[in-house]
Parts: structure tokens; C-alpha cells; sequence
């Protein structure tokens, strides 16, 4: 495998941290030479934090709306909207931001908020009490309403106006990076994931895994993981690292 795309919150995270397992495994896999490209909700703020400060190859944020990498030259920014695009849509992501704190009591905009180029994020269990399935279901029908696409992770609502996702950038990264499509030579390249936002990966990557944390989520997947570890969190990411540089 030529580089493993992992989700960061629950995946590579453990109740909120991020554990020594996870970082060793990332330190495992760069001295292997298995790339490590984390693919995130997580705003543009963090990502370049995670370019700069990680032992990874680069990271997708936002949910599929751009890459950053760090090179010799510093951070490089891959962006799919201009910046006159992005300041229209979160103009727009203000009505939504309204309805939503109108009409679901009891969820937040998530405190990384300030720190987002392309998306709205409405927490519904990080920094709030846990709200029922039947409440985020509403909130992603705010977003609909809206016209705006929604995903859920296992901790926010990620809603946006755009066509771009997960899958979308890393395949443009296999691409950039590369010179080759995902179909071209599909068990170079891998994902790990743990939420529903993470089912258009799990069905497009043959080497496609899921922490042990995502059996919750089951009865909510059309598209499952085909390898799900015993491990949850960062260390069932330390197992699927563990477990794909043996089999190469």
C-alpha cells in the first residue's frame, strides 16, 4: 500500500485525545514508507497545524475541500472554491446557522468554528450533550432545505454548498500525487474511518477499514468497511496500520 487515508476524530482519536498509539503508529508507518494522509471535518485552521506538526503526507479537510501538504517551499494549499466563491457560501451558511439553532434545541455550532473556510459545523454531542439520532436527523434536514449538502460524523453535522467530499479529494490527491486513479491500482491505497460520513470511502477503496467504534453506526450504512478491527479509536488505527504493513 502506497498511502492509507484515515479520518481523525474517533478513528485516530481516543475520547477526545489523541493517544500514544496513534502516534506511533504514524511515526511506524513514515519510517515504513506508508503514507499517511489524514481526510477530516476537521476546519482549515487545524489542517494546517496538522501538515505542518504531523509525521503525515498531508491532510484533506473540511470534509473533501481542499489538501495541504507540507513541502520544502512551506504549506501548499489545494483549494476546489475560489476565495470569492467561499465568502458567498458561508454568507449563505448563515441562514442556515439561524434555522438550525431555531429549530434544534439543544445542539451548538461547534467551537472550531471560527477556524473554517468552507462549512457550517453543528455539534451534537462534543461540547453539548449528546442529542437523540431523531435531532440530528432534523439538522441535516435544515441543511437540505437549504440546498446544502450534510454529512454526519460521530460528533458534528458538517453542511456546505458545493460539490466536493471525502472521496473527491483524495482522489484528486491520488491523482496529483501519484500521476494514477484510485480504479488504476486499487490496493495502493487504503481508508480508515469509524462514521457515516465515512461510507462514500468505504465504498469506493477495496482496502477500506473501520475501527471497531463504527459497529454503532451499522444499522445507518448502506456501504460497511470490509476489515473492522477489534480495537476502538486510536489504538484500533494503530491495529489497521500494524496489520497493513504486514501484508504490504
Amino acid at each position: 500500500m502506497r498511502i492509507l487515508f484515515a479520518d481523525i476524530d474517533d478513528t485516530m482519536t481516543t475520547d477526545g485525545f489523541i493517544p500514544s498509539e496513534t502516534f506511533a503508529a504514524l511515526w511506524e508507518a513514515r519510517r515504513a514508507g506508508l503514507r499517511i494522509v489524514p481526510v477530516t471535518g476537521r476546519p482549515a485552521g487545524w489542517c494546517d497545524h496538522i501538515a505542518r506538526m504531523w509525521p503525515v503526507d498531508g491532510v484533506i479537510g473540511e470534509n473533501g475541500a481542499f489538501y495541504f501538504r507540507k513541502t520544502a517551499e512551506g504549506i501548499v494549499r489545494h483549494h476546489v472554491q475560489g476565495e470569492d466563491e467561499r465568502r458567498r457560501n458561508r454568507q449563505r451558511l448563515e441562514a442556515v446557522r439561524e434555522a438550525v439553532l431555531r429549530e434544534v434545541p439543544g445542539c451548538g455550532i461547534a467551537s472550531d468554528q471560527a477556524y473554517r473556510e468552507y462549512d457550517l459545523a453543528v455539534d451534537f454531542c462534543e461540547d453539548v450533550p449528546r442529542l437523540p439520532w431523531s435531532e440530528v436527523d432534523r439538522i441535516v434536514g435544515v441543511f437540505e432545505r437549504h440546498g446544502a449538502v450534510a454529512k454526519v460524523s460521530s460528533i458534528h453535522v458538517n453542511g456546505w454548498f458545493g460539490d466536493f467530499d471525502k472521496l473527491s479529494m483524495a482522489r484528486r490527491y491520488i491523482r496529483e500525487m501519484d500521476g494514477c486513479e484510485l480504479e488504476d491500482e486499487p490496493t495502493a491505497y487504503g481508508f480508515v474511518g469509524d462514521s457515516p460520513n465515512d461510507e462514500p470511502m468505504f465504498a469506493a477503496f477495496q482496502r477500506s477499514f473501520g475501527v471497531a467504534n463504527i459497529r454503532v453506526f451499522f444499522d445507518r450504512l448502506r456501504h460497511r468497511p470490509a476489515v473492522v478491527v477489534e480495537e476502538c479509536g486510536g489504538a484500533g488505527f494503530a491495529q489497521v496500520v500494524r496489520l497493513v504493513l504486514e501484508q504490504g
